[in-house]
């Protein structure tokens, strides 16, 4: 591959790495400071919708989402997205001080697993992007294996979401970090769908129905999608620790993400057996990592009672 010397192809990247990391660290802080405002507000007995230091941590979130954004936009996909594990230890970190939430050893492994075999995964993910307009957008969201799997994740959201979180949702994170991961099989697909679709909506041309159609029905489905995530993370905060949370969220959120974006845009096709199997070890990383994070919550929990 040929590498240009001009010193604004340089500055690209690295205007784009900068803006990467620094929305990390935001990002990491979210849900320490949600959890805060949820601390503070269930000790006054009031909604921590009157919390300051939960609109703060709101308002992260909202910057945080906004920088990646524009990260992705002057950098490659495959630098700014493992650069998002710097949140989850840097949440960890945050966490530990302003929480009291300090993890035992297998936490901090764990923790660390997880990222790693996230960043791995990221990493020889398919990444071709062989879907560059609206019509090839359109095949390929009504291509029957990717209809099939949004039938079976939306089957998968309602079961959770009517049956499941109301009885064991308080008991077991998995469950919202389940609904809030499958949700992301919409909210990517859609932001990507959405800088296709622009361009005939918003563009100089005249623009069809078929065109704004398809746009407000992405733009509806990330809204949706998102304000549902928004509801059941401050669900997930109010019952468990905010750095447990966040590394396991970011392991399924990822996943599901590569999951649905390979199916949307066929980038399986293109993955190699190298990256196969090096996604492969990625993976079982990222479950031993899961496995040591649920053994320390099980243990500080027994803890707890017997000190209680």
């Amino acid at each position: 591959m040929a590498v240009n010397s001009e010193p604004s192809s340089v500055s690209f990247p690295v205007s784009g790495i900068v803006i990467a990391v620094v929305s990390s660290f935001i990002n990491g802080s979210t849900f320490v400071l949600q959890k805060k405002g949820i601390l503070r507000s269930r000790d006054r007995g009031g909604s921590y919708l009157t919390d300051v230091v939960w609109w703060a941590g709101t308002l992260s979130m909202i910057v945080g989402q906004i920088g990646n954004f524009v990260a992705y936009n002057v950098a490659p996909a495959v630098i700014v997205t493992p650069l998002g594990a710097l949140g989850v230890l840097f949440g960890a970190v945050l966490a530990s001080w302003i929480l009291k939430e300090h993890l035992n050893i297998l936490g901090k492994l764990g923790c660390v697993l997880c990222c790693c075999g996230s960043v791995m995964l990221i990493i020889h993910a398919p990444k071709a992007e062989t879907v560059k307009s609206r019509l090839e957008l359109e095949e390929r969201l009504s291509d029957p294996v990717f209809v099939v799997y949004a039938l079976l994740v939306v089957l998968l959201l309602v079961i959770l979401i009517v049956w499941i979180a109301p009885a064991h949702g308080t008991s077991n994170i998995m469950v919202y970090v389940a609904i809030c991961s499958l949700l992301g099989s919409f909210t990517v697909p859609s932001s990507k769908g959405l800088g296709l679709v622009a361009p005939n909506v918003f563009g100089e041309g005249p623009s069809s129905s078929r065109a704004l159609a398809l746009f407000l029905g992405l733009l509806g489905t990330l809204a949706v999608s998102i304000l549902i995530q928004f509801f059941f993370i401050n669900k997930a905060l109010e019952c468990f620790s905010s750095n447990m949370f966040e590394a396991i969220y970011y392991v399924t959120f990822t996943s599901t993400v590569i999951l649905a974006s390979a199916l949307l845009f066929k980038e399986w096709t293109t993955l190699t057996l190298t990256d196969s199997l090096a996604m492969l070890c990625g993976l079982t990383t990222v479950c031993v990592g899961v496995v040591l994070l649920r053994i320390s919550q099980e243990a500080l929990i027994s803890w707890k009672k017997k000190t209680d």
